[in-house]
């Protein structure tokens, strides 16, 4: 069923549209080979993803900074392995994961094609809890930025998705309302009920259908979101 009313979309960047894993797999293979460390990548990836989604929840509730979450999830990561990597290892693979993530620039199946889709009837947005000056590295070398006119990341504005003042301030940077809006992201809690919670409406992007009976519109490919828009 299609949504009445709707001028302005926001997404969620990774997870969404840029497709974190994948990206980050081979930024770790990358960065592994420059720092010659001899561990097994699908094996490190294996541990390191669901620790990696921990610490992002702990940075989304203000729990840790984000110096404690690059440092905590690699080394958390490097002892599930058993591995031993002291400081200084842990903080120059720190760095230069942050220095090359962006520069990879795979996006989920369709996302060109959706966005192309949607440009002429919706002006599109970014609100991403992601750190300002790797977010538009990685919008920049997927070739993706003109497609949004604004772009509202958490640490612009201070606070992380769900809390309700990023939202709030997406929306009077955009020049719109609530009720104009919509919310695509992957994260139920973050994006989702963030959105909800401040009368947004809400599109899950679930593409491994990991979510179920939760009540709100859901999609697994970028595409789908022609049955809505």
């Amino acid at each position: 069923m299609k949504i009445k009313g709707i001028t302005d979309i926001f997404f969620d960047l990774d997870h969404t549209l840029w497709d974190f894993d994948k990206n980050s797999a081979l930024t770790f293979d990358k960065i592994f080979k420059m720092n010659n460390v001899p561990v097994d990548l699908n094996n490190f990836l294996q541990h390191y993803e669901p620790i990696n989604l921990k610490y992002w929840k702990l940075y989304r509730e203000e729990k840790i900074d984000k110096k404690s979450l690059r440092y905590g999830r690699l080394n958390e990561a490097f002892t599930a392995i058993n591995f031993t990597a002291g400081d200084a290892l842990i903080n120059q693979l720190s760095e230069d994961y942050i220095t090359h993530l962006s520069t990879f620039s795979h996006l989920f199946e369709n996302t060109f094609e959706i966005l192309d889709y949607l440009k002429y009837n919706y002006s599109l947005h970014i609100i991403t809890n992601g750190f300002g000056e790797v977010q538009q590295g990685k919008m920049k070398n997927s070739n993706i930025t003109h497609y949004f006119k604004t772009v509202t990341n958490s640490e612009s504005v201070g606070v992380k998705k769900p809390n309700p003042k990023i939202f709030n301030h997406a929306l009077k940077v955009a020049n719109t309302s609530v009720n104009k809006a919509l919310m695509i992201g992957d994260n139920f809690e973050a994006d989702i009920l963030g959105a909800i919670n401040i009368g947004m409406d809400a599109i899950l992007f679930d593409v491994k259908n990991q979510s179920k009976n939760n009540g709100v519109k859901q999609i697994n490919n970028l595409i789908h979101l022609k049955k809505y828009l």
